[in-house]
């Protein structure tokens, strides 16, 4: 099996916008495994999964893999939100941190980030009107704080959020 997963993501690696590939595990113990796939934009996912290179990797795991489900996540909702479902699959509810946590995790992120960016930033923004410095500042920020920061913060207080 875990060949099989290495060979999979050696083929999307291939492809333009590849970002990454994981397994995650429902709950300890359990004996279903999901696989995940990041790609740059919906074009490049699209690419993959509609791929030669997928199909035959997919058929290469008929009789001990079962696809049960398919999820593609955008944004933000993919650090809080349950999986929604697009069939039945048996497993244990997911509950949502509650929105109070949502934004202490948010905010301990955001803060050091935006601290380090007004003490780096703000000596060569200081002549610009407040919008263009706040377009500036927010474009260089939110890529940071979306694929760095707030997975690193999620990951690093996942028993809290999930208590």
């Amino acid at each position: 099996m875990a060949a099989w997963v290495r060979a999979g993501a050696s083929l999307a690696e291939d492809f333009p916008g590849f970002l990454g590939t994981g397994w995650v595990r429902p709950a300890p113990g359990s004996p279903e495994w999901h696989m995940l796939y990041r790609f740059a934009t919906a074009d490049a996912l699209r690419d993959w999964e509609e791929s030669p290179q997928r199909r035959w990797w997919l058929t290469s795991a008929e009789g001990f893999v079962e696809h049960t489900r398919v999820e593609r996540r955008t944004g933000i909702e993919g650090w809080f939100d349950p999986p929604r479902e697009q069939r039945q699959v048996k497993q244990q509810p997911v509950r949502t941190p509650p929105r109070w946590k949502q934004a202490v995790t948010i905010w301990l992120g955001f803060f050091p980030v935006s601290l380090l960016a007004g003490w780096l930033l703000a000596p060569h923004l200081t002549g610009l009107h407040l919008i263009l410095r706040t377009m500036i500042t927010t474009l260089v920020l939110t890529p940071i704080m979306t694929y760095a920061v707030l997975p690193r913060v999620t990951r690093a207080l996942q028993p809290w959020l999930k208590r």
